[in-house]
């Protein structure tokens, strides 16, 4: 399993470890990936995503998995996450159609 965040891309940075002595060697910043299950109101159902602390505060910050699936960019949600949003947006479209 990769260890990139679905919803933001997020994925590992290299870096150096420095000593006192100020050696160098080098090393991986993994992004702090956790399971979670996302519901979605506009399907009424969760989804299950491995996304950073990050993207989980980001998705509580604007209102939940539907809004941030509508301003998320398709080049950084992964495969499993873009077939949501197109599902969300295939939802949202026939309930305005409804009303």
């Amino acid at each position: 399993m990769s260890r990139v965040c679905e919803l933001t891309g997020k994925g590992p940075m290299t870096g150096n470890n420095v000593s006192h002595a100020k050696n160098r060697t080098r090393r991986r910043f993994l992004p702090n990936l956790n399971d979670v299950t996302l519901q979605s109101e506009a399907l009424g159902r969760g989804f299950k995503f491995r996304i950073s602390a990050a993207a989980l505060r980001t998705v509580d910050h604007r209102g939940g998995l539907d809004k941030f699936m509508a301003k998320a960019k398709d080049t950084e949600l992964s495969d499993n996450a873009l077939k949501v949003k197109k599902a969300i947006a295939k939802s949202s479209a026939t309930a305005d159609a409804l009303s």
